[in-house]
């Protein structure tokens, strides 16, 4: 009789016991499950990583679906129920949204993880990273989005909000649009580049001006690592709408130029041993090519360029400064008298010569330099 009583005065007490018994079971079933996902997926670095990354999301996850299923089994007459059910039902609709994302996160690194991209000749990695940065990116986004919309839907006063809303779409869309056209038009944007490729991570980039490397592409913009460790930010939709330069659109791989000026005294066949020499020994250069060529000319000097491969921009610039330096270096100590000079010449002009110049040991001379005078013995 006083059981009964008890029962009769704390109708939530046998609902309590029972939320008690399933959480404690949810947390055993999650413990020997995620043991038994980790081992069996430890030869699948992609479906481990989307396991490990989960554990957090998936300890709380469990056992509110296992408190929910109490509460759907409680009488409805228990005081409170529904709002209980409610509370639930929104913890498991928010907890769920972070066990989606970081399943994508865990995608995401398990994809970086299986193609590194710290190779010479990392093409193929650079495109499945960013396919994989922006694509997961835009999947958070999405779930995001849909697991707000849920959670709001559950309130009735949204759905009628959500409806009269509809009712009066043409004003409501205008306003809409205008407010989430950067957000999509960047979304858009990020699926484009994920699908055509016109930059990957780490491809080497002059844009605005500015040559650097792209370090990272986000949701909504890219950071490109400028060669001084500064950082330019753009929007996605720049890399659609306006031209930039790609210097690795189809390969890590370059061709280098350098160029000299030097005067027509320069003996080319001499030169073009020299850089032979200084190429082939060079560390930076990859074996595919190089040549050197005059490939202009002007009333004073000569043009000459010189063209030289590497397996990646930052070995093309060193081995550029390389070849800069030592054929500066070869021409100073071999043929200093071909470097570029600026010639005068001039006519003999007794008058104009200064007064006292026959004194001095100076007399006009057929032929030589500026002004005709040069130094005479004297008597």
């Amino acid at each position: 009789m006083q059981l009964m009583t008890f029962f009769t005065q704390h109708p939530w007490f046998h609902t309590w016991i029972a939320a008690l018994v399933a959480v404690l079971a949810s947390l055993l079933a999650y413990r020997i499950g995620i043991a038994l996902l980790l081992r069996v997926t430890r030869k699948a670095p992609t479906l481990h990583s989307m396991v490990d990354y989960s554990r957090s999301a998936a300890r709380w996850a469990i056992p509110l679906m296992a408190v929910q299923a109490v509460w759907q089994a409680a009488p409805d007459s228990l005081p409170a129920i529904d709002g209980a059910r409610h509370l639930t039902g929104l913890l498991i609709i928010a907890t769920l949204t972070w066990l989606l994302l970081r399943m994508v996160a865990g995608l995401l690194e398990g994809v970086l993880k299986a193609h590194p991209a710290d190779d010479p000749d990392n093409f193929h990695a650079r495109t499945i990273a960013t396919q994989a940065r922006v694509l997961t990116r835009s999947a958070m986004v999405i779930i995001g989005i849909i697991g707000a919309a849920m959670m709001l839907l559950t309130f009735p006063g949204a759905r009628q909000v959500g409806t009269s809303l509809l009712a009066s779409a043409g004003l409501f869309g205008i306003v809409a649009g205008l407010a989430t056209k950067p957000l999509f038009s960047n979304l858009v944007a990020g699926l484009q580049i994920a699908l055509t490729q016109p930059i990957r991570i780490d491809d080497v980039l002059v844009v605005e001006g500015e040559w650097g490397r792209v370090h990272e592409i986000t949701g909504s913009y890219v950071v490109l690592r400028i060669w001084d460790d500064r950082n330019l930010i753009l929007p996605l939709t720049y890399f659609i709408e306006k031209p930039f330069y790609n210097w690795t659109r189809d390969s890590a791989r370059l061709l280098g130029s350098v160029f000299f000026y030097v005067d027509y005294t320069m003996p080319i066949a001499d030169l073009r041993t020299a850089v032979e020499g200084i190429v082939k020994a060079a560390p930076q250069w990859d074996g595919r090519f190089f040549n050197l060529v005059v490939t202009d000319t002007t009333e004073r000097c000569m043009q000459v360029r010189v063209l030289c491969t590497a397996a990646n921009s930052d070995l093309a610039f060193d081995l550029r400064c390389l070849i800069r330096e030592k054929m500066i270096d070869y021409m100073q100590q071999h043929h200093p008298q071909s470097l570029p000079r600026l010639r005068f010449e001039g006519t003999a002009d007794v008058s104009a010569a200064p007064a006292g110049a026959g004194a001095a040991g100076l007399s006009p001379a057929p032929g030589a330099g500026f002004g005709g005078l040069q130094p005479q013995p004297a008597n």
